[in-house]
């Protein structure tokens, strides 16, 4: 009974973990929380090892010390099947969309339904055309081919599949990368609204300062192997902690601060309520 708030505080939770590629270390003991509901970034720069963290979140990497929770589970000597079930909770939207160049947009949506799930194709056609409608795309998107694909939309069937066992967990791997502004934007809005129509917690890994501004509940920064700090855009972008300070700084990082006026007030970050 004395575990169950953590269960329901954290949907996950690293302890200490320590990851090495060879001699290299790229995490020295991360600690880090997201809390249920949340929509938590991390950042860091090149080689800082945050694509590294989300593997392991994802079981594609196992840390070669330390603790990960997810969704209540510990990760730590989890079995095949537990993993499958765990898997099942959660899904994620890769960088480069990783859907099948050979199906369909509706047939990619359409496949982890017919390989973990018992219901009907009538059903899995009904459910797919649900999930496209869901992140923005036109209902004859679903007869295209991934390379038929402009980037935003190619971003948007990703999300999509990501979206289709009904996920408690969506992670996203830099989801506005490569975009132009007007698309990125619409991704922007289209986060915040999954997260508060489908209840998630979403984890994000990006560099799209914008993007962090607009949708974040709270940030972790990761550089020199740690957690420099964690909190909301407002927090950090008063931090004097040099590896954090460095996200602000220069004309792009000013730029993407919202106007102080622009902010609700009261309010303690500039994500629109």
């Amino acid at each position: 009974m004395d575990a169950q708030p953590a269960v329901d505080a954290f949907a996950i939770e690293m302890k200490q973990v320590t990851t090495r590629f060879g001699e290299h270390v790229v995490h020295d003991g991360v600690d880090l929380q997201v809390r249920c509901g949340e929509i938590f970034a991390v950042i860091g720069g090149s080689g800082s090892g945050k694509s590294t963290l989300l593997r392991e979140m994802i079981l594609l990497r196992r840390p070669d010390s330390g603790s990960i929770s997810v969704l209540g589970v510990d990760l730590d000597g989890i079995s095949n099947a537990e993993a499958l079930a765990l898997r099942l909770r959660w899904g994620v939207m890769f960088q480069h969309g990783g859907l099948f160049g050979a199906l369909t947009v509706a047939e990619n949506v359409g496949l982890p339904m017919r390989e973990h799930t018992p219901l009907a194709q009538s059903q899995i056609v009904e459910k797919v055309a649900e999930k496209i409608a869901l992140t923005g795309l036109e209902p004859e998107v679903g007869a295209q081919y991934p390379s038929e694909l402009s980037g935003g939309m190619l971003k948007r069937a990703s999300l999509a599949r990501a979206l289709a066992l009904e996920p408690e967990l969506l992670f996203l791997d830099e989801p506005t990368a490569g975009l132009d502004p007007h698309s990125a934007a619409g991704v922007d809005e289209l986060v915040t609204k999954l997260r508060d129509q489908l209840d998630l917690t979403i984890i994000m890994i990006t560099h799209d300062l914008d993007l962090l501004w607009q949708v974040s509940d709270r940030v972790a920064v990761l550089a020199d192997g740690h957690i420099q700090a964690c909190g909301s855009m407002t927090e950090l972008a008063q931090s004097h902690i040099p590896a954090v300070h460095q996200f602000f700084e220069g004309p792009r990082g000013r730029a993407a601060q919202p106007h102080p006026t622009l902010e609700s007030p009261g309010s303690t970050t500039s994500k629109p309520k």
